[in-house]
């Protein structure tokens, strides 16, 4: 019969005793009973990651908000592992594997390997698509222009054009890009023939008539033909009054999501700065009607240190099976392209 007494919970040939006794109990392995709040801020962060849909827009718009940045709530996980290595937690440890494996079914996909940006684009069935928000204070457009260029993108489409930049882009891109539209202040280059080019009204309400933000084309593939849609919506704020203020791009959303929706063409490709994440609920009318890219993260916003992906190609009837970002032109905004399989 064992006699030992010990009822400790450190020290090695004490707990062995323990366990030849056959009287060891949980508090007894050393990290157990510690790091419960570790385990709780791990299951929370797993919860904000799956369920962040439920988090309300009444105040603030914070569902946004947090939707717009959801791939950086991964960085907590190594603060937490920090934590609980410092703690010696077992229990912080394990349930760290939650919210890892959260973000994994949510962004796995996204750490695919990407574009080589030297692999050409004349793939069956396949064509290159830019998105490019040049900016209305460009200090170089035609500079600006002949990077898109050297691209070889078969549709080039740009938002923010000014009337003083655009004799600068259309006089440089004419030659590889002989078939071009403009509305307002957004406007699409291709490479193949446009045709039923019309105006695509996005104004919110309230928005005078000069604001026009979106165009629609048709372009004669060699797969058929496709619609091709050119969006720049609102751009959102963020204050302390009126916290993520997103009411104008919620609602230019919507206008947009109704003219696709009512697109007769079977194939479409919407290029635009949306202001928005497709994680983001206020984008729900539209991408809920079209597919992106499985595949690269390709922040695009702001230039000088990309945090959110708020410009997109986008596609229905159509597959978009990567996307990549482009180094700065001159803009706040970076490139970004993707192969569309048509």
């Amino acid at each position: 019969m064992c006699s030992f007494r010990w009822c400790g919970c450190s020290g090695t040939q004490a707990l062995a005793a323990r366990l030849r006794c056959g009287r060891v109990t949980s508090c007894e392995w050393p990290g157990w009973r510690q790091g419960r709040v570790l385990a709780l801020l791990s299951l929370l962060l797993a919860l904000l990651l799956v369920f962040h849909s439920v988090l309300p827009n009444t105040l603030g718009h914070l569902g946004s908000l947090l939707e717009t940045f959801l791939p950086w709530l991964g960085l907590a996980v190594p603060g937490l592992l920090v934590a609980a290595l410092l703690r010696r937690s077992f229990v912080g440890l394990i349930a760290l594997l939650v919210p890892v494996a959260a973000w994994m079914s949510l962004f796995g996909d996204l750490l695919l390997p990407g574009h080589d940006p030297a692999d050409s684009a004349d793939s069956a069935g396949r064509i290159t698509a830019l998105q490019h928000n040049v900016s209305d204070v460009n200090p170089d457009p035609a500079g600006t222009a002949r990077t898109l260029v050297e691209t070889r993108a078969d549709l080039i489409a740009l938002e923010e054009l000014t009337p003083s930049a655009l004799p600068a882009f259309a006089a440089v891109m004419a030659s590889d890009y002989p078939h071009h539209a403009t509305k307002g202040t957004v406007g699409l280059w291709s490479k193949y023939p446009l045709s039923d080019v019309r105006l695509v009204d996005i104004r919110p309400e309230g928005i005078g008539e000069g604001w026009n933000r979106g165009l629609r084309a048709t372009a004669r593939t060699a797969q058929g033909d496709v619609a091709v849609y050119v969006a720049h919506l609102p751009s959102v704020r963020l204050g302390p009054r009126n916290g993520f203020s997103s009411a104008l791009r919620d609602e230019s959303a919507v206008l947009l999501g109704e003219a696709i929706a009512a697109e007769r063409l079977d194939k479409v490709i919407l290029l635009g700065d949306l202001n928005s994440t497709v994680d983001d609920r206020g984008l729900a009318p539209v991408s809920s009607q079209l597919n992106a890219a499985g595949s690269g993260f390709a922040f695009s916003w702001p230039a000088s240190l990309p945090m959110a992906r708020i410009d997109q190609i986008m596609a229905r009837s159509a597959t978009v099976t990567e996307v990549w970002s482009l180094p700065e032109t001159g803009s706040d905004h970076l490139p970004i392209a993707a192969h569309i399989g048509l």
